[in-house]
Parts: C-alpha cells; structure tokens; sequence
C-alpha cells in the first residue's frame, strides 16, 4: 500500500497512522540512510508531528538530486503541516513538490499522488476556518498552473473541479459561475460539440451549478441545468454525483408543489448515495417521507427493497413515526412526535415543507371531528385538536372557499352553521319515494289483503300514520331532524331539538 493511499484511507483528521509501502511504489531503492530516514521520520509521528516534519523535510536534503525519497518525504510533511493548520509552510513546500513532476518522478505517480493529496486537504479543511479554504485556493491554482503547462489535462480538469467545489463553499458565486463555465468549454470539441470522453467532468460542473442555482433558490435556472443533466448520456460519474443532481431536482419539484415528480427523484438520488456510502442518504431519505405524506399517499416509502433496511434506523424514527401518524390521522401523535422531535427543524428544507404536512394533518382532523354536526363553535374545535382559534378560523375559511364544506361563519360569535347541501337534497329525495311506495304498499294490504275490513284500517291506513310520520312534511324537510341533530339527539336523550346541535365547549 502506498503513502498516498494510506493517508485517504481515515476520514478523522486527527489519525495519521502511515503502512510501510511496497518498494514497487518506488523507481529505485535509493541511499540507506535516506531510506532510513524517511520511515525514522514515521515512526517519530506517532510521539510528536513536529518532530516529523522536521524529519521528513530533512529527507530531499540528503539526495543530490531529486527523486523518489524526496518527492515523498515532501508530500508527508505538506499533510502534516496542513492538519497543523501551518498553512504557509504547506503552500512553500507544495511549490517544491510540484517541481518535481516534471522529471524526478513518472507522470502517472506524480498525478496519483496529486490528486490524492489534494483529496486529503479538501476532506481535513472541510468545517475549518477561511484560512484553510485559502491554502486549498492557492493548492489548487499552484495545481493548475504546473499541469496545464505540462499538457496534463486530466489532473487540470479534476483540479478545475475541486476549485469549482471550494467556491461553492464559500458561496462566491460569480468565481464558480465562471469556473463552471471553464469546465465546460473544457469538454467540448473544436467544433463547440460535447467530447463524450469528458461527460464525466461535465456533469460534475452541471452538478455544482446545480447546487448554486438550488441555494439561490432560483429555479427557472435550476430546471434548466438539470434538464440538461439528465440528457448526459457519455458520463459514468460517481454515483454521489447523480445524487446530488437528484436531490436538487426533488427539491426543485417539491417548491413547484409537484409532490409525484420530487418523490421520484429523491428515491433516485437515496440509492445512488446508498451506492455510493454517503451519509447524505439518510437526510434523502427523510425529503421521501416529507413527500409521501405531502402526496396523502398511503403506500409506506420503507416497503421497497432498498429503503426497507432502514425502517428501524434510529436516525429516521421519527419520520417513521410521523408518517405512520399522518397515515392514521393521529392528529395528537403527530404534534406529539414534532414537539419531542425538534431536531427535524434544523434542516431548512425540512422546516419549510413540513408546514404544509401540518395543515392537511389539522385540516382532516377538522372535517372528521365536525362531520357529525351542523353547528358548532371555533373553540370547540381547538379545543379538541389543540390548536389556535385564529388556525381553526383559518382552516375552515379556507375549506368554505374551496367548497369542501357548505357552511357559514359568524366571526363575532364563532359559531358556524353548515348549510343543507346537495348531498342532504337527495338522501330526503330518496327517504321521500321510499316511503311513498311504502305507504301505498301498506295501504293496498290494509284495503284488499283477505281479514281485514275497511273500516278498520281508518287511522291506520297508511304508513305514514301507523308510524306516525307526517310525509307531508318531506317537501320542505321541516319535518326531518336536522343532518347531526337526528343522531345525536338519540345519543343524548333528543337534547338539542330539530335545528343543529352545538357541541359542547
């Protein structure tokens, strides 16, 4: 294994554990004493980093000129003066390094080891101060300069890349508009046509302005770009690359209230970041609950195959929860799970969307608890699904506008009375030719049925009198109790009469 690998292979930045590497890493077997300087200088790592600086900086010192030893004892001590944050140092002996790749080492272990040392900057400054995201600027600039002149292209996209990356970072938009657009012009040909042998690269960039466009919230942009994202046929890119394409296209359609076409692309950039061991994964996964219960779909995101895994990851519980309350029309459950819950809030995206989930929750917690009743007051709603009057108000406004409820409200008494709609029309339509066939069914039985007399059935001669049930009433409706009032006056011994009943506060 070599130097450069060992060092990739530990994301913590406080670990710089080395493996002795293979002689074949080497083009020679060099000076014993350089040699043995370079592994003292390991081994003295694991007491004091300084004092291994200083040991591999000693290393090119001994060689009368450059070669292997040297390039590597400066590449050892640049990583460890990096995770030192002794930025100066690491930009004054990278310069070194780099003029070594021009004859000292091979062009294929010089641009491996390049771009694994820049791989390993980019992971140990992430979260760190601006003065390391100004190391990683000059790194890559010095990158740049050093491999354009040597005609190695492919080092010079890949480091185009990671400067594109850095400026979306530190959201200096108008650089990374500018780099992208380098990039681009980068992977075409001559003639201004796509080079299929540089896809790779150009979705990568589609993806980083992608990204821009999706935190500038500007989403006619966004459409665009990710349009043409998905028509790159000519790219294997890294899995993680077509999740974040995916990822921001969910979004992209969840702002567009397109709940079908965000569930698609967030369960798509899910299983490439699963693929690609991401972490971001499971935040994905989280967006595709968010969307499901947006959908008011009643399929479980966690039945397919690949999500079904993390159905009891402890990470996601209380999405699982929340949909399975949403699901239930639990309305006192879910509150309950966003309340206990507050570190769903944290993510914006999450915080924004989850609003909207909320509303259709208390709103199908309102329609189901007023069914029963044509009149009613506000409090009595908020007071049983515990949320504001001023909520409640608005929720109902908005069902009466959009007709999902015949009703009318009086403000200044909160009191609302729900009107006679069609539906109640024809079930008194109906309840009227039921019992006109009845009556006359009755009364041909009173009248001719054998041992029976006429005058017998007088007073009883119809239905409507044996029940005692004025029909005549059926043409208004007057004498029909009141949708609601007819059932729960049974319930409560015919409290409340004919005209609607208003629950209790």
């Amino acid at each position: 294994m070599s130097d450069d690998d060992d060092f990739m292979q530990d994301s913590d930045a406080e670990q710089y554990d080395f493996e002795y590497e293979d002689d074949d890493d080497l083009s020679g077997s060099g000076d014993v004493d350089i040699e043995n300087k370079y592994y003292n200088a390991k081994q003295l790592k694991a007491d004091s980093l300084e004092e291994a600086v200083t040991e591999f900086l000693g290393v090119p010192e001994l060689e009368p000129e450059k070669g292997d030893w040297g390039f590597k004892g400066l590449k050892q001590a640049i990583k460890l003066e990096f995770a030192l944050r002794r930025y100066d140092d690491a930009i004054k002996h990278y310069k070194q390094l780099l003029t070594y790749v021009k004859s000292a080492v091979t062009r294929n272990y010089s641009e491996k080891s390049i771009n694994n040392m820049l791989d390993y900057i980019e992971k140990v400054a992430a979260g760190t101060d601006q003065s390391a995201y100004r190391c990683m600027e000059e790194f890559y600039s010095l990158t740049l300069e050093t491999f354009q002149a040597t005609n190695n292209e492919r080092l010079a996209l890949k480091t185009n890349v990671k400067l594109a990356k850095l400026y979306l970072d530190k959201k200096d938009y108008t650089q990374l508009t500018n780099k992208v657009r380098e990039i681009h012009k980068a992977c075409q040909k001559e003639d201004g046509t796509d080079d299929p042998g540089k896809g790779t690269y150009s979705l990568e960039a589609y993806a980083l302005e992608i990204q821009m466009y999706a935190e500038m919230k500007n989403n006619k942009r966004l459409k665009s770009l990710y349009q043409k994202a998905l028509t790159v046929r000519s790219a294997v890119p890294h899995p993680k690359v077509q999740g974040i394409i995916r990822e921001c296209g969910g979004k992209m359609h969840m702002s567009e209230e397109n709940w079908k076409e965000a569930q698609s692309d967030f369960f798509e950039s899910f299983k490439n970041y699963d693929e690609a061991g991401s972490m971001q994964r499971i935040q994905v996964l989280k967006y595709l609950v968010l969307t499901t219960m947006l959908m008011q779909s009643d399929i479980n995101p966690f039945d397919s195959q690949e999500t079904k895994p993390y159905r009891n990851d402890p990470r996601i519980s209380a999405m699982t929860d929340l949909v399975d309350a949403y699901q239930r029309d639990d309305i006192h459950h879910y509150e309950s799970i966003l309340k206990d819950n507050q570190d769903l809030l944290a993510d914006p995206f999450i915080a924004e969307n989850i609003d909207e989930v909320s509303r259709n929750m208390r709103t199908k917690a309102v329609l189901k608890l007023i069914a029963p009743y044509t009149r009613f007051t506000l409090q009595f709603i908020s007071k049983h699904i515990k949320i504001p009057v001023s909520e409640v108000q608005d929720i109902l406004g908005v069902l009466i506008v959009d007709k999902k409820l015949q009703a009318k409200m009086n403000q200044e008494n909160g009191i609302v009375h729900v009107e006679t709609g069609a539906e109640d029309t024809e079930h008194l339509t109906k309840l009227r030719d039921w019992t006109s066939a009845a009556d006359n069914l009755w009364s041909s039985v009173l009248h001719e049925g054998e041992g029976f007399k006429a005058d017998e059935a007088q007073g009883a001669g119809s239905f409507g009198g044996l029940m005692n049930f004025p029909l005549s009433g059926l043409e208004t409706g007057n004498a029909i109790p009141s949708r609601g009032s007819a059932r729960h006056a049974g319930r409560r011994g015919g409290r409340g009469g004919g005209k609607g009943l208003v629950p209790p506060v």
